[in-house]
């Protein structure tokens, strides 16, 4: 039986909740699965400065080099806000996907069928709907030197090398080769010297990928393309700040973003996580929707440990579950047979995963 060491990182708000559901999942595919999932948790966030004052202690870092994957659930909340910048609960996520080089970050949207009328768009407008944002995570407005904030003036810097440019660019054009074989690469090309490095170098990595076919798009536009024409979109390739933006805008197309999964890679050990943060607000409900999570852990599962059967039952469970009309709270209004809870949805897919 094969064994593989996953780091747990619960994180803050709702991340433990949805995190437990994750990894009764994993434990329950792994029955008929020939493996078995070594847990060992990790601090970070606004959790771990409390205990250590540190929102990612060096313990945190090593002990995710020596895993196979990181499961990571979500960090912050308005308690912390007031904090430094480095000692915000972000700030260890940002040291953690540096000191692990994760600076492709996947994010899947796809929409189901069964909740098609749970986004705000037309049903014709939506449907097949299935792309990918390939966001660079390592580099741009959140990481650029210098940075500084005064009284009456801030300023941040937004920095790309040429290198860093390739080696996202190559992410997204095998992505796309696997896929429907078309990138867009989102840009601010007509103001920003960035952009205009960034676009000149996609070109040219794009010479190497003959069969994919290569568009570009500024930023702005492509935020109202996806809502006008999402089904136009097969690769999304842009930076760090315009990613974060343009996917959490794309997830509001399945009508929930308690749905959508993510990835970051690049490293030897790659972080999955969902793409929503800690929601303070309904913390300890029993309501979050851990299907993002449960469909991250997925994720790990096919990119990370090459068990790509495990992770078609956990697939497959949760488009079973939505057919049969099991919802969370923040679906409830689609198409529901029962209303669940966090744990409750987390046990039902557990179950038809393990079959």
């Amino acid at each position: 039986m094969k064994k593989y060491k996953i780091a747990v990182i619960k994180g803050d708000g709702i991340g433990p909740e949805i995190i437990d559901e994750a990894i009764k999942v994993l434990d329950a595919v792994s029955i008929n699965s020939d493996c078995e999932f070594v847990y060992t948790e990790y601090l970070m966030g606004g959790n771990a400065y409390e205990i250590t004052g540190d929102p990612l202690p060096q313990e945190t870092i090593e002990g995710c080099k020596n895993s196979d994957a990181v499961l990571f659930g979500a960090i912050g909340g308005d308690q912390w806000d007031s904090l430094p910048r480095d000692k915000r609960p972000e700030s260890g996520l940002l040291r953690l996907r540096s000191a692990l080089d994760l600076y492709a970050n996947f994010r899947p949207v796809k929409v189901y069928d069964q909740l098609l009328d749970a986004s705000t768009l037309k049903r014709e407008v939506i449907e097949g709907v299935d792309l990918l944002v390939m966001r660079e995570l390592t580099g741009g407005l959140y990481f650029g030197q210098p940075r500084e904030k005064g009284e009456d003036k801030a300023f941040n810097t937004m920095v790309y090398t040429k290198d860093e440019i390739i080696r996202i660019a190559k992410m997204a054009f095998e992505a796309a080769a696997k896929r429907g074989q078309k990138v867009c690469s989102v840009d601010k090309a007509n103001v920003l010297e960035v952009s205009q490095l960034w676009r000149e170098t996609v070109e040219e990595v794009a010479k190497d990928y003959p069969e994919v076919s290569l568009s570009h798009m500024y930023v702005d536009n492509c935020a109202m393309q996806l809502v006008r024409d999402p089904k136009q979109f097969d690769v999304i390739l842009t930076g760090n700040i315009f990613g974060v933006i343009l996917s959490d805008e794309a997830s509001m197309i399945s009508g929930s973003i308690g749905l959508l999964p993510s990835a970051s890679v690049g490293g030897l050990v790659g972080l999955y996580e969902p793409i929503h943060g800690s929601a303070p607000d309904i913390t300890g409900q029993g309501i979050a929707n851990p299907i993002a999570t449960i469909a991250s852990a997925s994720m790990m599962l096919r990119f990370a440990l090459g068990e790509a059967a495990a992770a078609d039952k956990i697939d497959s469970a949760i488009d079973r579950v939505l057919k049969e009309g099991y919802r969370t709270k923040d679906i409830s209004l689609y198409g529901a047979k029962e209303i669940c809870s966090t744990t409750e949805i987390g046990s039902i897919i557990a179950d038809y995963a393990s079959k």
